[in-house]
């Protein structure tokens, strides 16, 4: 049986996002390289889905126990779509090995949407 070790929530607002990526040194700091070309292709949706994957990495970051600390960056932290669009998180660097030293073995992601907001719940086990 898994055991939970960590668990994160985190919401952002759709139209700061909107504000952010009009800043183009944004999302190449926040964003991995397939995050930008997935969001690259939502179109009208792109701040939606753009504020909903910042939610998952603060998510994660906040079930990893330290937040964008102990070079945790937001970077390694990959919101990822399987071929049904399933969202899933892809870490790497330090999120990776923070992750390994807590004996975690996978990351679960639950991502949501309303009105201005969205929403991120993620659970590490």
């Amino acid at each position: 049986m898994s055991e939970i070790i960590g668990v994160g929530v985190d919401m952002c607002a759709i139209a700061r996002m909107q504000r952010a990526l009009e800043k183009p040194r944004f999302a190449e700091r926040v964003f991995t390289e397939a995050e930008r070309a997935y969001l690259t292709g939502r179109g009208k949706g792109c701040a939606q889905s753009a504020a909903a994957m910042f939610a998952a990495k603060e998510a994660v970051a906040k079930a990893l126990g330290m937040g964008f600390s102990g070079g945790v960056m937001p970077g390694q932290i990959g919101v990822v779509h399987d071929g049904a669009g399933h969202p899933g998180i892809e870490l790497t660097g330090a999120a990776l090995e923070r992750m390994r030293a807590m004996g975690g073995a996978r990351v679960h992601l639950s991502l949501s949407h309303e009105g201005d907001m969205a929403l991120a719940f993620a659970v590490i086990e």
